[in-house]
């Protein structure tokens, strides 16, 4: 096949279908656009970038700025395909993550080559993640509930103009409206479950702060991409204090950055963790509390396995890859009782759950899990064993390819 793929990042979410795709050697395989790779692209794949041409409207309403920098990008993404197009490129497939704009004309392109799209999210202002949690949230203004609602343009636009799409996870897929559920398969990335597995013999860990983190320590992480209340930092944070009473020796590692979110509204001062340590100043031990920033993708890995128990909390929202990694490697799991973990983490059984907003929930669990050592090996040697059986690169990249090549057939339109 000749594919075109489309992302901001590339290549993103397509990096295990591309790794599959160029080892077989027999296709003509396309990549588009903004930024450079950030990761070594596979022998085989073209990787052109292209620019923008121009910024944001001066004085455009606020509400449409969203939706003018989709169309800016969309307009140098579609002007890139056409210079592709005049060249002879004509693939018989693209696959496009629509989610910053760049897909939006590519139909004017190519109008007769299938489209696969990489649909994410569908925004709602009520009963999904934006009025989720009345203390930072609070009730949802009329004006905010409307610009949210017209962020969907990008994405309705998307849904009309793909051929099919695919998405993650099933919660992913239940946020888009119902009559366009029946053409989005839920198919997740993948984990590399060989990467990312459980290592009795892992060897300790130097921090960014200089601690030694060494094997058999009991080790609580916790895990964001930026340390943000979407994913429960707020909650974690306050549950703090409790979690040293009960176990004082145990190290508290968090991994993220702390400046700006990527999800949400920003924090006074532009750092909610330093929001919410003013909260527990006093009454915690901050020597054995470690704040690490980002960290490179081994060095994240090698900290799993040293962890004896792992705190994932979310909005219901976008599930983080960084759950299933950590269920990957055999880690007893601490997940917030919202629909999008609660697709993967059983009470009792894949893990434990609790209330998002309850930092003493999350404090008796994890106590549990610290504890009842039995007990963490057994959630932990589940969860890995389901993310096996559903989310590993064995089980998601052969669907994947299968997915395209119905798609690029015409079977699925």
């Amino acid at each position: 096949m000749r594919v075109l793929f489309v992302h901001q990042s590339f290549p993103g979410q397509y990096r295990h279908i591309l790794r599959a795709l160029a080892a077989q050697q027999v296709h003509q395989l396309v990549g588009l656009g903004i930024e450079a790779p950030s990761e070594p692209i596979p022998e085989g794949v073209t990787y052109l970038r292209y620019s923008l041409s121009r910024g944001n409207t001066p004085g455009v309403h606020e509400w449409l700025l969203d939706l003018d920098s989709k169309l800016i990008r969309g307009e140098a993404c579609a002007t890139a395909a056409a210079q592709l197009r005049d060249q002879g490129f004509q693939p018989d497939l693209i696959c496009a993550h629509p989610g910053w704009g760049e897909a939006l004309f590519l139909r004017e392109i190519w109008p007769t080559v299938p489209l696969l799209s990489y649909q994410e999210f569908f925004y709602q202002a009520r009963g999904v993640d934006y009025d989720f949690d009345p203390e930072l949230q609070g009730e949802p203004d009329w004006r905010d509930c409307a610009r949210l609602r017209f962020k969907n343009a990008n994405p309705l636009l998307m849904l009309q103009a793909s051929s099919w799409n695919v998405t993650p996870t099933q919660f992913q897929r239940s946020t888009f409206p119902q009559e366009w559920q029946s053409r989005i398969s839920v198919i997740h990335d993948g984990i590399d479950t060989k990467l990312a597995a459980p290592d009795p013999a892992a060897a300790a860990l130097t921090l960014p702060d200089g601690t030694l983190l060494s094997p058999g320590e009991p080790t609580i992480t916790f895990v964001n991409r930026r340390i943000e209340p979407y994913r429960g930092c707020h909650t974690f944070i306050r549950a703090i204090p409790e979690l040293q009473q009960r176990h004082p020796q145990a190290r508290i590692v968090v991994v993220g950055a702390t400046e700006g979110v990527s999800y949400g509204k920003p924090a006074p001062g532009d750092r909610w963790r330093d929001v919410f340590l003013q909260e527990i100043e006093g009454s915690y031990n901050p020597e054995r509390v470690h704040f690490t920033g980002s960290l490179a993708y081994g060095t994240f890995l090698q900290l799993l396995k040293l962890s004896a128990c792992h705190v994932y909390l979310t909005y219901p929202f976008v599930l983080s890859w960084s759950l299933l990694e950590a269920m990957s490697t055999g880690l007893p799991i601490v997940g917030s009782a919202t629909p999008p973990v609660q697709e993967v983490i059983r009470h009792g059984e894949t893990g434990l759950l609790v209330d998002f907003f309850s930092p003493a929930e999350l404090a008796d669990a994890v106590g549990t899990l610290l504890t009842d050592r039995a007990l963490a090996s057994q959630l932990g040697e589940r969860a890995r064993a389901l993310v096996l059986e559903q989310f590993s690169l064995q089980q998601c990249v052969p669907r994947q390819l299968a997915l395209m090549q119905l798609v690029a057939s015409g079977a699925l339109s």
